[in-house]
């Protein structure tokens, strides 16, 4: 029997998030463990008239590719992929794996030549998204592995998925329209500020935004969700940050993260743990070194740090800051083919300035 839960989040998902519509060309891509709910919104799509596609992607095949392709096979790019990401309406990707710890063992300097290689791919997704006319969305489906990341059980981690996503309230829908209303409370105050400054413990970084904006994510790109986020101008990044939580990239951990900002750019990089994929993801580009995102997490909903960023950086009292690639929408200018999310919490002693005003405190919004 289905959980009742799962036919809610595809309702959402499909009429919510991604605002499915008739003669959608719909991509819905994850493992073969998310199966009960790539059919819940196959179903759902199928309801609403779109033309949905199912991508299955089998367990191992990442390490296989990493571990056996040569350079020439990194370097390629999928002219199927390609024709996919012109076309598309709409693509939902599921994560659920069965080991999140698959590529632990993979040089991350064949990673990085992958990633790169596919930037022709990236930077059409990433147009189309900004343009409106592509729709995307990350879920999670509740797996083993992931609950073992999260130190949960499998009944735990799914109870925390569903709270996470409001599918326990009796309308989802309107639970999130309310999160988006609270989130343009947050966003008046915030968008004719210019000058932000961030302090925590090891942490004292400033940084420009105005001009851009500041973008509600209410559970449309990102399911749960709960942000604020925006674009810095690039080169007007300064100072310090130490991330409070390992940084996780392609299911591999990097503990201790130490930035040094220089006019916008990465100039000192230190880790505990995994400091040469570090250096290896700053030298993926030149946009790399660059902040892509600056943001708030506001879902006080989640509490735990899970190794999952679809959560972690969205918990209440944290605030994240992406290396690479800004989205178009918040008016960011900087390329990259990496969007790489780091966690620090704001909740014993942080403090956010805008225009010298202190408007958020010990995790809280003053204003």
């Amino acid at each position: 029997m289905v959980d009742p839960r799962l036919r809610k989040m595809a309702n959402v998902l499909v009429n919510y998030s991604l605002q499915i519509k008739k003669g959608d060309i719909f991509v819905i891509q994850g493992s073969d463990l998310a199966m009960p709910l790539i059919k819940e919104v196959y179903r759902e799509a199928l309801r609403v008239g779109a033309h949905p596609e199912v991508f299955l992607k089998p367990a191992g095949i990442n390490e296989i590719f990493y571990k056996e392709a040569n350079e020439e096979q990194l370097s390629y790019v999928s002219p199927l992929k390609l024709n996919m990401v012109k076309v598309i309406d709409a693509i939902l990707s599921i994560s659920g794996e069965y080991n999140t710890k698959e590529l632990s063992g993979v040089n991350p300097k064949r990673m990085a030549l992958s990633v790169k290689s596919n930037k022709k791919i990236s930077d059409i997704f990433h147009k189309r998204a900004d343009s409106g006319e592509l729709r995307w969305c990350l879920c999670q489906y509740p797996t083993h592995s992931s609950a073992q990341e999260s130190n949960m059980s499998l009944d735990e981690y799914t109870e925390f998925i569903f709270d996470a996503c409001l599918l326990n309230e009796d309308d989802p829908i309107k639970a999130w329209e309310n999160v988006k209303k609270h989130h343009e409370k947050i966003i008046d105050y915030l968008k004719d500020k210019d000058f932000i400054e961030i302090k925590s413990k090891d942490t004292h970084l400033k940084l420009r935004v105005g001009g851009r904006k500041w973008i509600n994510c209410c559970g449309n790109i990102n399911f749960p969700d709960g942000e604020v986020f925006t674009a810095p101008i690039e080169d007007s990044v300064e100072g310090y940050i130490r991330f409070s939580f390992p940084g996780i990239y392609m299911g591999k951990e990097i503990e201790d993260i130490r930035l040094t900002f220089k006019k916008g750019k990465v100039v000192k990089a230190e880790a505990t743990r995994g400091e040469d994929l570090l250096h290896a993801l700053l030298d993926t580009d030149e946009g790399a070194r660059y902040i892509g995102e600056f943001a708030i997490g506001t879902n006080y909903g989640i509490k735990k740090f899970t190794r999952n960023m679809l959560f972690d950086e969205k918990i209440g009292g944290t605030i994240h800051l992406a290396l690479g690639n800004a989205y178009g929408e918040s008016g960011g200018k900087n390329k990259s083919v990496i969007h790489w999310d780091m966690l620090c919490d704001m909740k014993d002693g942080g403090e956010i300035y805008a225009d010298g005003e202190l408007f958020y405190k010990d995790g809280k919004f003053l204003k």
